[in-house]
């Protein structure tokens, strides 16, 4: 599996792919700090008690959608590896099992999203650092604000990467990325069962963690569904 996840990121090389992880992150954290530098004094009143936390829901609420969006063209950009040259065929002639390539696929969508949201953690925490916020900065709820929306988007990154790598258009899976990108955004009164809601963190219970579980253990469910389908067809 490690040979398959090394040979992926040797074909990415040199690919926009890397720049659309870095500046995911980094349009967060500069349009925070925009919004922060044109509203700092009323922002800093509005969050006066919790200056961190203030930060941190700021930068979350808008990581959200860059989050969706993000993974929808990452994995658009790793199956368009193997369509924009037919290398499918030659890919699986290889003494490699097909559930190992999807699989291959599905971890490096899932490793590259980590690092872009590692990459926002340390933006957010970079910028708060900047507006003199303190150096007793809340790592957990930072880490909370990067990593549990990345988990909860589990299920739409085995999606994506399912619809991306079974049609050679790409039109189809973008839409439906774009078309769940604009859902999470209205998704707050939608139902805790509904998945375009997990990322947003927001439940009944008042618990993130609990969207972040939903969307792991379903993004599973939908990865195996993936991968048996991907073995039985022929991809061209």
């Amino acid at each position: 599996m490690l040979k398959i996840l090394a040979s992926d990121l040797i074909k990415m090389k040199r690919k926009v792919i890397w720049l659309l992880i870095f500046l995911g992150p980094f349009g967060v954290a500069a349009l925070e700090a925009v919004n922060f530098g044109l509203r700092y004094e009323y922002l800093t009143k509005e969050y006066e008690k919790d200056l961190w936390g203030g930060l941190i829901n700021e930068a979350g609420f808008l990581a959200t959608p860059a989050l969706m969006l993000g993974l929808t063209l990452i994995a658009s950009m790793i199956a368009s590896i193997e369509h924009q040259t037919n290398a499918w065929k030659q890919l699986l002639a290889l003494p490699v099992s097909k559930l190992r390539i999807f699989t291959g696929k599905m971890l490096l969508a899932s490793l590259l999203l980590l690092i872009s949201s590692t990459l926002l953690l340390i933006f957010v925490l970079i910028l708060g650092l900047v507006l003199k916020f303190g150096s007793d900065f809340p790592l957990l709820g930072l880490a909370k604000m990067a990593y549990y929306p990345y988990l909860a988007s589990m299920t739409f990154i085995a999606v994506q990467i399912w619809l991306s790598i079974s049609m050679k258009n790409q039109a189809i899976p973008l839409t439906v990325g774009i078309l769940g990108t604009i859902l999470s955004l209205i998704s707050f009164r939608f139902p805790d069962w509904l998945p375009w809601k997990w990322p947003l963190l927001e439940n009944s219970w008042g618990d993130p963690a609990y969207s972040a579980l939903a969307g792991l253990a379903f993004g599973i469910v939908i990865y195996a569904l993936g991968a048996v389908d991907f073995t039985r067809k022929d991809v061209n």
